[in-house]
């Protein structure tokens, strides 16, 4: 969440880039009907050199079977043989048929290494991709990688590289999985994508929160690490404060959930934002979840103030352009804003930034559609990248570069980037509401796994654990 006074969106490059990682998430497996389902790659390359500046891998994905295809659910594996074992790799899209911003590309290393390949380039797709019907195809996804330092690489000993096809045709050396199963292609020997995730172990340094609490000023608030903001600063319209009563908590589904209410009736003065932040800046590697309500309506009064609903983790800026600054950020505009028109969702990591004049170094996903009502926010950190899960569905995969140096907070706050044309002085409305938070120090779950451990915590009545030691 910036704290500048005047926040421009400053785009990233359209292309999600991805270094060298561990494996990639998987999707928690399930059956897929070999009736039902089937899938084919077609492939060809527009670098054919045994060297080149960078791999073209090409593709398009068909749906060979009778029902419907959810693309999210589809993962593609392109086998290669590093051309050092210090080597590291970028992602690029250079055009796609289903849009950039919806195709994902994380590297992994192979258990069993060959002569011919020891890592492979995973490409996923986010929920915007879409569907694919029976018999219809992806169109053209116009991919690359490259070496991180941009050194020559050679491709002439890649399993998956084909120097002849300048053409689309079936290519048996990429594998594709749907939910988990293999249903196109022949892996290197050994390395059968099909790898379930494991349980993660039970002994993690955990901080797990229902927001069992009867107010804002509940002692246990405090007890428990977390500050509800008060006085004024940014962000939000000039004039603003930050309203602690505004934060309350209620009954939810048989649960408790924490509401986070701002209020204007069109002037700085009038305007009344709400944030609730962890005292302790001790979080970095791991896995932040959260059960998050977008809303976007007002609950009373007239609609169209410039509104911002998060989740996030953050540090201090110690300099203008500081290098050890982070921050990653899930924010919800349901009437637009920062330039744009309409509701937009906003994923977005930080490497540093600077006020004035307007400087950002970050690189963001977004999906301009209503996330009206309740979603499953996920986000992890590992040393290879950041991944940003809604809902169980790969959103947006960001960028080594990005990765945090310090330690960070964990945040939620609602406030107000400006009234968006609204002239009225009739006062309104705005909440937000946390379900939960999770945050599990050092591992990588998969969105399954977080709702696992979520409701074993419920199901023992724990209300709230916090095990990660202070930094």
């Amino acid at each position: 969440m910036r704290y500048a006074k005047n926040r421009v969106r400053a785009a990233a490059s359209a292309a999600v880039a991805v270094a060298l990682g561990a494996a990639a998430l998987t999707a928690m497996p399930s059956t897929a009907s070999a009736a039902a389902d089937g899938l084919s790659v077609q492939y060809r390359t527009s670098a054919t050199g045994a060297t080149a500046d960078q791999s073209e891998p090409w593709f398009k994905v068909r749906n060979t079977g009778s029902s419907t295809v959810q693309l999210a659910n589809v993962k593609l594996r392109y086998y290669f043989k590093a051309d050092s074992a210090s080597a590291s790799y970028r992602f690029a899209c250079s055009w796609a048929v289903k849009g950039c911003a919806n195709v994902t590309g994380t590297f992994g290393t192979l258990a069993n290494p060959t002569a011919t390949a020891d890592r492979y380039l995973e490409i996923g797709f986010t929920s915007g991709a879409g569907t694919l019907a029976p018999g219809a195809d992806t169109g053209d996804m116009q991919l690359r990688f490259y070496q991180s330092t941009w050194q020559t690489l050679t491709q002439s000993d890649d399993y998956s590289f084909g120097a002849s096809q300048t053409s689309y045709a079936d290519w048996s050396k990429v594998t594709a999985q749907l939910a988990g199963t293999t249903l196109w292609g022949q892996a290197p020997a050994g390395n059968d994508p099909t790898d379930p995730p494991t349980d993660p172990p039970a002994t993690g340094a955990t901080l797990f929160d229902d927001f069992n609490y009867s107010g804002y000023n509940d002692p246990k608030i405090s007890a428990h690490g977390w500050s509800v903001r008060s006085g004024s600063g940014g962000p939000g319209v000039s004039g603003a404060t930050w309203a602690p009563e505004n934060v309350t908590f209620a009954g939810s589904s048989g649960n408790s959930v924490m509401n986070l209410e701002t209020s204007t009736s069109g002037t700085g003065e009038s305007t009344k934002q709400t944030e609730v932040v962890t005292n302790s800046r001790k979080f970095k590697n791991g896995t932040y979840a959260a059960r998050v309500k977008f809303n976007d309506a007002p609950t009373s009064g007239p609609d169209g103030d410039h509104l911002v609903q998060t989740f996030f983790t953050i540090n201090d800026l110690t300099a203008p352009m500081a290098d050890d600054y982070s921050e990653y950020d899930f924010e919800y505009l349901p009437n637009g804003g920062w330039g744009e028109t309409s509701n937009i969702l906003y994923t977005t990591s930080w490497e540093t930034y600077q006020a004035d004049p307007w400087v950002a170094v970050n690189q963001h996903t977004e999906g301009r559609q209503s996330y009206n009502g309740w979603h499953d926010l996920v986000l992890t950190i590992d040393n290879n990248n950041i991944k940003y899960y809604i809902d169980g569905q790969l959103f947006g995969t960001h960028d080594a570069a990005y990765l945090p140096e310090r330690p960070m907070s964990i945040n939620f706050n609602q406030w107000l980037i400006d009234f968006g044309g609204l002239t009225s002085s009739t006062p309104r409305a705005y909440d937000e509401q946390v379900d939960y938070v999770l945050h599990v120090k050092d591992q990588v779950l998969t969105p399954a796994q977080v709702a696992a451990k979520v409701t074993a915590y419920r199901g023992a009545g724990t209300t709230f654990e916090d095990t990660v030691p202070s930094s």
